[in-house]
């Protein structure tokens, strides 16, 4: 299920110069307002929950997932390029499971530790809140790596519409219309952060048991519909 070579050429697409830049701006952005805000307030466990919540949750680590997840795959889609990957004698969902796996990794190293480092600058993990918020990230990487690889591979604007499912239905109509953020990444990984860390600074609108089931059936429908789309894709270039 896994190809070592799809992943080197993947994680070679991924981490190219130009990419790794744009990768790398969000979570060094978390860095140094963590480190202002830590010098202007001081350790302070709720500002430390806010920081954290709401800008390395809501904000840095769905655009890195978009990123990472859409142009595991999304640039040789359009690019044609693709046709030569699934031209070599390997499987359909060995080809997506990799490139996931990919994906995931490379939002995690970009989210998860940026958070984790910011979370002790704010406050030294007080109340556990950085390392409850790293284990949000990790949570949410895996989940929002399937969703906009299943992007990447089924639309040629899957940066726009993921952007718009991140930025605008979770961040907005998430903050506005409670129903929204049952059906929100975010929300689902909040539950977890909120067992791990316990008491009232972080919440979640999801209970623990729904958000567990919603975050392992979306990955893996994801994950599987991606697999048949690009099945499909390849049966329609052959005829």
């Amino acid at each position: 299920m896994y190809d070592p070579t799809v992943a080197r050429l993947t994680y070679r697409a991924l981490l190219g110069r130009r990419r790794a830049l744009v990768l790398g701006v969000l979570p060094l952005l978390l860095i140094v307002i963590s480190a202002i805000v830590r010098a202007l307030t001081g350790a302070d466990d709720q500002v430390a929950a806010d920081v954290l919540g709401g800008f390395a949750l809501a904000t840095m680590v769905p655009i890195i997932g978009v990123i990472a997840g859409t142009g595991a795959i999304g640039p040789e889609i359009d690019d044609g390029s693709v046709v030569y990957l699934l031209s070599k004698p390997l499987k359909r969902p060995t080809i997506i499971f990799t490139k996931l796996i990919v994906a995931i990794a490379v939002t995690m190293v970009f989210s998860a530790v940026p958070t984790l480092i910011a979370g002790l600058i704010l406050n030294g993990n007080g109340q556990n809140i950085a390392v409850a918020y790293t284990i949000a990230a990790l949570v949410s990487s895996i989940a929002y790596s399937a969703l906009f690889l299943l992007l990447g591979t089924v639309s040629r604007h899957a940066v726009v519409f993921g952007l718009v499912y991140a930025l605008v239905w979770e961040a907005l109509f998430g903050s506005l219309v409670s129903g929204a953020r049952t059906l929100s990444v975010q929300q689902w990984s909040l539950a977890v952060a909120h067992k791990v860390a316990g008491g009232d600074l972080i919440t979640s609108d999801v209970g623990l048991p729904t958000a567990t089931v919603l975050l392992v059936v979306v990955t893996v429908a994801a994950t599987w519909f991606a697999g048949w789309k690009l099945r499909s894709l390849t049966l329609a270039g052959e005829e």
